[in-house]
């Protein structure tokens, strides 16, 4: 592993998730690993899950970690190739990142789309600039289009609660107040789809279908209930729309995620990134339910970055 963006750069996923399992089962096994290491966190927009668990992750690989917010922490970067610097911005990101690079042994870049440039965030420039300034491993904390680390946390948690050996695992849309990216389904798709026990189901109103690279082999299904019958887990996510691009074409509160929705499961268990918006997205009595796995699947979080993290500086 050179760099963690993407389904593609896990490899062996089965062994990658074997090493998860394994560091989760003995998290302070492995200080040799970061000892004299640094690891260097750099957000571009706001994180809670994603900040902390990171910061955890290092430290139990015995690392030290710093942590910068871009913009608040640090001078105002400029990103536009060949810019006149003259105005708002201080510090040109190809420096910074460069800089970034002198201090740390690996680095964590989260950043986000614009919704409004299709082009360029489905081409990943803002992140693709980062990759060729720096000079050592990078993770994704999140991009314009991916959200590896919660994706191989999502598998390490089905992969540890799962009932019988083949699994169906729905995604189901769900309403919300704002237009949303739609990192967190890419992702999900891009390695739920590539598992072999694993039977990917995908439901949403019509419009809201993602970019056919993400979705390849997965079934997509307009009629929610019948996605949703003897699913043995289900991830529920808004996200706005792909193809009429950033733009929310339905709020239909019927899909938000109920008691009655999970009744037609085959008592499956409950996905979700969080954070989530209460009684929009998904009811209280799914989420507080026993079949609940939201902070579980939060805690795995740090379990999925040690990992990376592990493999980065072996």
């Amino acid at each position: 592993m050179k760099n963690f963006t993407s389904f593609a750069d896990a490899g062996d996923y089965k062994a990658l998730l074997q090493q998860a399992l394994e560091i989760k089962a003995n998290p302070y096994g492995y200080q040799h690993i970061g000892r004299n290491k640094t690891v260097g966190l750099i957000f571009f927009n706001p994180s809670l899950r994603t900040r902390l668990s990171s910061v955890k992750a290092a430290y139990n690989l015995g690392a030290q970690v710093w942590v910068l917010n871009a913009g608040t922490d640090s001078w105002t970067l400029e990103t536009a190739d060949g810019a006149v610097m003259d105005g708002s911005t201080q510090e040109h990101i190809k420096e910074a990142i460069a800089v970034m690079s002198q201090y740390c042994d690996v680095l964590g870049v989260r950043t986000f789309p614009t919704l409004t440039d299709k082009e360029a965030d489905y081409s990943e420039v803002f992140f693709n600039k980062i990759l060729s300034y720096a000079t050592v491993p990078v993770i994704s904390l999140e991009s314009a289009t991916l959200h590896p680390l919660q994706s191989f946390t999502d598998l390490l948690t089905v992969a540890e609660t799962k009932r019988t050996e083949h699994v169906k695992v729905v995604l189901t849309w769900a309403p919300h107040v704002r237009a949303l990216p739609q990192c967190v389904p890419n992702s999900f798709c891009d390695w739920f789809t590539d598992i072999d026990w694993v039977d990917l189901v995908i439901t949403h109103p019509e419009g809201y279908e993602l970019d056919p690279k993400f979705t390849r082999g997965a079934r997509i299904e307009y009629d929610q209930q019948k996605a949703l019958a003897g699913a043995d887990f289900v991830q529920a996510k808004n996200w706005s729309s792909y193809y009429d691009y950033g733009q929310v074409l339905s709020t239909d509160p019927d899909w938000m995620l109920t008691p009655a929705h999970m009744a037609l499961t085959n008592d499956a268990k409950f996905l979700h990134c969080l954070p989530v918006r209460r009684n929009v997205e998904v009811s209280d009595a799914v989420l507080d339910s026993p079949n609940s796995l939201i902070i579980q699947e939060a805690g795995n979080r740090t379990f999925a970055m040690q990992t990376v993290l592990h493999e980065l500086l072996k």
